[in-house]
């Protein structure tokens, strides 16, 4: 029989640190802080109401919230080195509230009100963790009592309580997996236990495995939940933090989790979250609804990722221990080390401190390259020193989740919203979604009629083309067929993302209705002052924007975080917040027919570099057409071909992203189909070539004076196909091989 003794010992050191040596000084400031939480929450509570500002009838969330102060006040009460640690008094106020709760609020015989979440995840994550922490200060009755309510709402990891019929998957599976563990330790239940492991294994529904249709890790790195959603940094996280926790709860117990499908998620950490993390910012462009919660910002979604694998290389086999370990210590080192550990509880202080101060983990860098997510409509495009991300919809993926009074103004955050990411860490995050004018969000273009706020709708718009294809793992071009919601204009736009640059191309765009129709360049929060040249502008702090034609507006805007998010649990303040913007736009008139635009970002160029940018033109735009979009610069050919067409005399008879490149006596080809409507496309290059150094298996190559590529594209999920090809015959002094 195992020593249940000895996994609530584990279980304490994952809460609370464990057996802490209280003088250390790294320790100082994550003890005050939970003592001074802790002893806050402790001054404002009633007998009754428990907390006044939580009313509990008719309102689960807030009991979901008032069981989360009790465990931070539990919290503080095991953890050594606060001012509330081993207090009898405090022990019996938790107990006290925790009987009003069970009571009156949360038991086996109350039906479920309002939304599920809080009844068979959120109330039962905070309840569970208690109960651990409490240990024997709760007797057999009331232990009995609380967990019988557990069993009640999360009797498993697979199960809908009430709706059998649903089968749990992706975050909420595995939280329930975490919730199921911890209550088999509180209740040393070896059946619970067993349950929580094999439930992240199951083959109907499990995390462990990847999945090609709803919710879940897909194989290109995408992560998606509630059927449609690009959800990465929120319900993923949600998944890789309670993953994280059971692994490490049940790590050496006779529960120990050793399914090798486990791998999808250990893999996941730097195929899909690590892509999105830049210097330790969560970028919302996968955080749907989650970026309109006043208290969970990029930083601080980032701050649970770095604690999440942490928490993953303790527990973990190498080589995925000593990775995990340099992935957080380079995300912690980038994002300024104090201001992870500002935030940091005591466990998380640990295991940061630990890692930071071993000089055998090298801090990994930043991801390079280009990357593209064709299950979830995202790319990102990554360099030294700044990273760029473009949010695309179509039929198959989400423009926008508003629920819950959650994202009430995210009308167009999916109609290719582009977040560039340089040097200025709190642009996203430091009051942006709040005061940024939504109707002109960065890279959409979009019309200028008066919207609703949202009300619990996901939508899809009717295009089918959302994608991308990648060159060499360094090129990449994107593209969207624009439909907006209802009247709103269509278009045809593609990014062509390079090595110092950004090439922007719209076409195509027409409007109806009697409304103006804009594309947005940038809108940026910022103090600085712009400096305009001639179709030219440079932002110091972000860099330089080349866009003949564009207006520029610097204005102050004023809003509240409750404008955005009234949800149950998340709604921000009324309080007025503030934020001076500068906005590069196109304006395109009222009904446009066949309007188009064209710009370039050069993120961290200098005023000079941007101004000879615009001088020299390194980058010609070849097409911008609703048939073709191209650029040309050096040896490299990007194009977006709507239809069957040519580009600087490059041919393709079916519809593709294309991306051609010529270096060292080779041509570097990528093909993609972001609609996924094509079976066979022929690409018929313009220079010769002899023979054939490397092909995917759905690429054949005819070489000669006018080569030809053809690409079976049918069923590849707008996946990219590559080719390597030499222009010297096989053999030759000069093939080089």
């Amino acid at each position: 029989m195992h020593d249940f003794d000895t996994l609530r010992t584990t279980a304490l050191d994952l809460l609370t640190g464990g057996d802490i040596d209280v003088s250390d000084p790294v320790l100082a400031a994550p003890l005050a802080r939970l003592s001074e939480t802790a002893g806050r929450r402790l001054a404002a509570m009633t007998p009754e109401l428990i907390w006044p500002d939580l009313p509990l009838d008719g309102s689960p969330g807030n009991v979901t919230g008032s069981y989360g102060r009790l465990r931070r006040i539990a919290t503080a009460w095991a953890t050594p080195g606060t001012a509330q640690h081993g207090d009898d008094a405090v022990a019996a106020r938790v107990v006290a509230a925790l009987d009003l709760l069970y009571e009156r609020h949360y038991n086996e015989r109350l039906p479920e009100t309002g939304n599920w979440w809080f009844w068979q995840i959120g109330t039962p994550m905070e309840l569970s963790r208690t109960c651990v922490l409490l240990g024997d200060r709760l007797d057999a009755g009331r232990l009995e009592a609380y967990l019988g309510a557990i069993d009640r709402f999360c009797p498993d990891a697979g199960r809908r309580a009430g709706n059998p019929a649903i089968c749990e998957a992706g975050a909420n599976r595995a939280d329930k997996a975490f919730i199921v563990a911890l209550r088999g330790v509180a209740g040393r239940s070896a059946a619970k236990l067993a349950a929580a492991r094999d439930g992240l294994s199951d083959v109907r529904g499990g995390v462990f495995h990847y999945v090609e249709s709803g919710d879940g890790f897909y194989r290109d790195g995408s992560f998606i939940q509630h059927g449609n959603v690009a959800y990465t940094g929120s319900y993923g996280l949600s998944l890789l933090i309670a993953v994280a926790g059971t692994l490490a709860l049940l790590d050496g117990s006779p529960w120990e989790v050793t399914d090798p499908g486990r791998q999808v998620v250990l893999d996941a950490v730097e195929r899909s979250f690590a892509l999105f993390v830049h210097d330790g910012l969560l970028m919302d462009t996968v955080r749907g609804r989650a970026a309109t919660r006043q208290r969970f910002s990029d930083r601080v979604a980032g701050h649970a990722a770095i604690g999440a694998v942490l928490l993953l290389a303790r527990c973990v086999p190498e080589p995925y221990r000593r990775r995990f370990a340099g992935l957080a210590k380079g995300w912690i080192e980038r994002g300024g080390s104090r201001s992870y550990l500002e935030q940091a509880d005591v466990p998380e202080t640990r295991r940061a401190v630990a890692v930071l101060g071993d000089n055998t983990i090298e801090a990994a860098p930043g991801p390079m390259g280009h990357f593209v997510f064709p299950s979830m409509d995202r790319v990102v495009h990554r360099r030294p020193g700044w990273s760029f991300a473009i949010s695309l919809s179509s039929r198959r993926i989400a423009a926008y989740e508003a629920i819950n009074e959650e994202n009430l103004h995210g009308w167009y955050t999916g109609d290719g919203m582009t977040y560039l990411y340089t040097g200025d860490g709190g642009q996203f995050g430091e009051d942006f979604w709040p005061t940024v004018n939504p109707y002109r969000l960065p890279g959409t273009t979009v019309d200028t009629r008066a919207r609703e706020d949202l009300s619990f709708r996901a939508y899809c718009p009717d295009n089918v083309w959302a994608g991308g294809a990648v060159l060499d793992g360094r090129y990449g071009a994107a593209a969207m067929e624009l439909a907006c919601d209802g009247e709103g204009p269509r278009a045809r736009k593609s990014w062509f993302c390079l090595d110092t640059a950004v090439v922007a191309l719209g076409s195509g765009i027409t409007g109806a209705g009697g409304h103006c129709v804009e594309t947005v360049v940038e809108n940026r929060a910022t103090d600085a002052e712009p400096y305009l040249g001639d179709g030219w502008a440079h932002l110091p702090g972000v860099g330089g924007y080349v866009m003949d034609g564009a207006r520029t507006l610097m204005e102050t805007r004023t809003a509240t975080w409750r404008d955005i998010n009234k949800g149950e649990d998340t709604h921000g303040t009324a309080r007025p917040v503030t934020r001076r913007y500068v906005t590069f736009w196109f304006d395109h008139g009222v009904d446009p027919l066949d309007a188009s635009y064209a710009y370039v970002l050069l993120p961290n160029a200098s005023r000079e570099r941007t101004r000879a940018f615009r001088g020299s033109r390194p980058v010609r735009v070849v097409a911008n057409t609703p048939l073709v979009q191209a650029v040309r610069t050096r040896g490299l050919l990007a194009a977006t071909f709507w239809a069957a067409g040519e580009a600087d005399g490059v041919r393709v008879d079916a519809p593709c992203v294309l991306l051609v490149r010529r270096a060292s006596g080779r041509i570097f080809l990528a093909v993609a189909d972001p609609s996924r409507m094509a079976d066979v496309v022929t690409v018929t290059l313009d220079r010769p070539a002899r023979g054939v150094v490397r092909a995917d298996d759905t690429v054949s190559v005819r070489a000669g004076a006018h080569p030809t590529v053809t690409v079976a594209l049918g069923g590849s999920l707008g996946r990219t196909h590559t080719a390597e090809l030499s222009v010297y015959a096989p053999g030759s002094p000069r093939d080089g091989r």
